[in-house]
């Protein structure tokens, strides 16, 4: 009689991700950071990003400090900007209601609303911008209401500013187009067709006419090469300035 013999195989359980969350401060550009350090076994480099929640690193679990240090002494600057970009943003935040503020050309204007029982175009009067709208007054009419307001203030703005400077540079664009890309101030095509962005008019005219500068430039430098930067300093001396500007406000 053969004793029956069973083996148990056992199989060896998947590894467990780990990961470590901590929060720390850095002194970058000789400004104290604070952020959350992430450290996770399935990492295997070093990655920073930017949100409202301010800024994130993640790491290997295991990976020396130097090399922390390292990497974010390196993008210093980046996060500066980028941290720059986004608390302007939270400031810009607009609360659709009378007595509230909006952006407009670097400045603030008061919005005023009155309800009535139609709907009119809103008008500026001073620092105030006057809305009448229905009965059934909601933020979303109001806003409705700004928007319309800022594209007609747009329109006007950039035609005028796109012909004085295409005079500069002795261009001719075809045709000026606003844009709501969430990524680019302004763009412009072999076609001659210059974008711009609708967010440009809550910014200060500086920036605006930089824009406009950077954009009819490329109709004659399609590229940004030393000849490109050389078209834009000739209408814009500083632009070097404004562009290190226009990025801390970012997008």
């Amino acid at each position: 009689m053969f004793e029956r013999l069973s083996k148990r195989i056992v199989c060896p359980a998947p590894p467990r991700t780990s990961v470590v969350v901590e929060q720390r401060t850095a002194t970058l550009a000789g400004l104290p950071i604070p952020y959350t350090l992430k450290r996770s076994s399935k990492r295997r480099s070093i990655a920073l990003r930017i949100d409202d929640s301010g800024l994130t690193v993640s790491m290997p679990l295991r990976a020396p400090e130097h090399w922390l240090n390292e990497v974010l002494q390196d993008r210093a600057r980046w996060v500066i900007e980028k941290l720059n970009g986004w608390q302007a943003r939270k400031q810009d935040a607009v609360i659709w209601a009378d007595g509230e503020f909006i952006p407009y050309l670097g400045e603030q204007l008061t919005l005023r609303v009155t309800q009535g029982l139609q709907n009119i175009p809103a008008y500026q009067h001073e620092n105030e911008l006057l809305i009448l709208v229905r009965k059934d007054i909601s933020e979303a009419g109001i806003e409705r209401g700004v928007i319309a307001w800022y594209k007609q203030q747009a329109i006007a703005l950039f035609t005028s500013r796109v012909a004085h400077y295409a005079d500069l540079l002795g261009v001719t664009p075809s045709e000026i187009k606003l844009t709501t890309a969430k990524k680019q101030w302004g763009s412009c095509s072999t076609r001659g067709i210059v974008r711009l962005n609708l967010q440009l008019i809550k910014l200060p005219l500086r920036l605006i006419d930089y824009v406009v500068v950077h954009e009819l430039a490329h109709l004659r430098e399609m590229n940004h090469s030393p000849a490109f930067w050389r078209v834009v300093e000739s209408a814009c001396p500083n632009y070097a300035k404004l562009r290190r500007e226009l990025k801390s406000i970012g997008l």
